[in-house]
């Protein structure tokens, strides 16, 4: 069992260096020894334990009814004995009967000290939580400690917290000793206890950078309306000034970009787009899609979907690589994209001339629109075409020869009526 001096040194070291107020450690101390104890050579009494805040002396008593037959010897004592102790006790009182702490035996303290060790843990999960929960949602700076499956671990003051690797920015390397800066994504319940989880890939990082380099933002002149940011490659943000004399783009752009490129900086290289934003989703995708420019615009309110077209040069910038920049506009506007090649005037030339000429098969009897699509993709594009076409020229071309008979029928009947 601890002496007055292990004891006092237990509850010197959790105040200084956990933070444990010494009050909290004196009754978990004393509960885990009353509970040991219980559990050991005094098991089936009840027993009451007391630690010295200031000695940490320990003193120990068994708690007995005063009774004037014993039936129970562990919970009861004779009112004889009970006197020698207190002389005015009598029959129903309570009395207690100091033990010597050395008397609690081995086992007794084997199991205060596992419970005492539960009991610092639990303190300092708490003391975790209480010291963290209101910075949630904010920036903070450690330090790297070490890694383990790709999680980093970073000393925050007396605390530890983790980087989860879904958390992290793709590419990004941490050693030991680096100074990190994370965004505080949330406290964690665990089967262990709260976990302070850190993260660099969510798009509140980028936020809470921008809140704390641009002044506009912090004082809410500037606000930032929609954001979709994909980790490591790019960012797009859109901003709205509350005072038409601010401008919001280069507010948060700064002199010369220094504000964001020093948000860049700490992304490592990561491009971040700021453009402004619109209510109007027209005026808002020409602006999110630049430096394309959207034609034939048209909007499905119902679905949410806005179809667009554009130039074949501009088609690879407004998808962007592997659809990265229709992505991000997408989420940017929490819109649909339909992007699709605008055509050229010799595109369009031929699809009216094709168009043209499918119409007018369609209008001869006995050749629907499905056959006359088909005559004019095989180039049978007029009447006057089938003058040397023959049922095998059609068979050659992928008609059957029903479908053949039916063509060429209808074309004489059609020029000889």
């Amino acid at each position: 069992m601890k002496t007055g001096s292990e004891i006092l040194a237990v509850l010197e070291y959790m105040e200084k260096e956990k933070g444990i107020p010494r009050g909290n450690m004196i009754q978990t101390i004393a509960d885990a020894i009353r509970s040991a104890a219980m559990k050991s050579i005094t098991a089936g009494y009840d027993v009451r334990v007391e630690i010295n805040p200031k000695t940490g002396h320990l003193q120990a008593w068994s708690i007995l009814e005063v009774v004037d037959s014993v039936s129970d010897q562990q919970a009861q004592m004779h009112v004889f004995k009970a006197k020698e102790i207190n002389p005015n006790a009598g029959v129903g009182d309570i009395i207690e009967r100091e033990i010597d702490p050395a008397l609690l035996g081995r086992i007794a303290a084997q199991g205060a000290r596992q419970a005492i060790t539960q009991g610092i843990r639990h303190f300092e999960r708490e003391k975790l939580y209480e010291d963290f929960k209101n910075s949630i949602g904010d920036i903070v700076s450690g330090i790297v400690r070490h890694q383990d499956a790709g999680n980093i671990y970073v000393e925050l003051g007396k605390s530890e917290a983790v980087l989860p690797y879904r958390e992290r920015i793709p590419g990004e390397e941490y050693i030991p000793g680096d100074r990190i800066r994370c965004l505080l994504l949330k406290i964690e319940q665990t089967p262990h206890g709260p976990e302070v989880i850190l993260s660099r890939s969510h798009g509140r990082f980028v936020r809470r950078l921008l809140e704390i380099e641009v002044t506009e933002i912090a004082d809410g002149m500037v606000e930032i309306c929609s954001m979709a940011r994909e980790p490591g490659y790019r960012t797009k943000i859109a901003v709205h000034s509350r005072d038409p004399k601010v401008d919001a783009v280069g507010s948060c752009v700064g002199t010369r970009g220094v504000r964001i490129h020093s948000i860049v900086k700490e992304l490592g290289g990561e491009k971040i787009d700021v453009i402004r934003y619109f209510e109007n989703p027209v005026e808002f995708l020409q602006e999110a899609i630049h430096p394309a420019i959207p034609r034939n615009v048209r909007i499905d309110e119902n679905h949410r979907q806005i179809s667009f077209e554009v130039a074949e040069g501009d088609l690879a910038v407004a998808i962007g690589k592997r659809g990265l920049n229709a992505r991000l506009t997408s989420r940017l506007m929490n819109w649909k994209l339909d992007i699709k090649k605008a055509e050229t005037e010799k595109e369009k030339n031929l699809n009216r001339k094709i168009q043209q000429a499918t119409a007018g098969l369609n209008n001869i009897p006995g050749i629907d629109s499905d056959l006359a699509q088909r005559l004019v993709a095989c180039g049978f594009t007029g009447v006057d075409v089938f003058d040397d076409v023959n049922l095998e020229d059609l068979r050659d071309a992928g008609f059957s020869e029903e479908e053949a008979q039916l063509v060429l029928e209808n074309i004489k009947n059609f020029k000889s009526s």
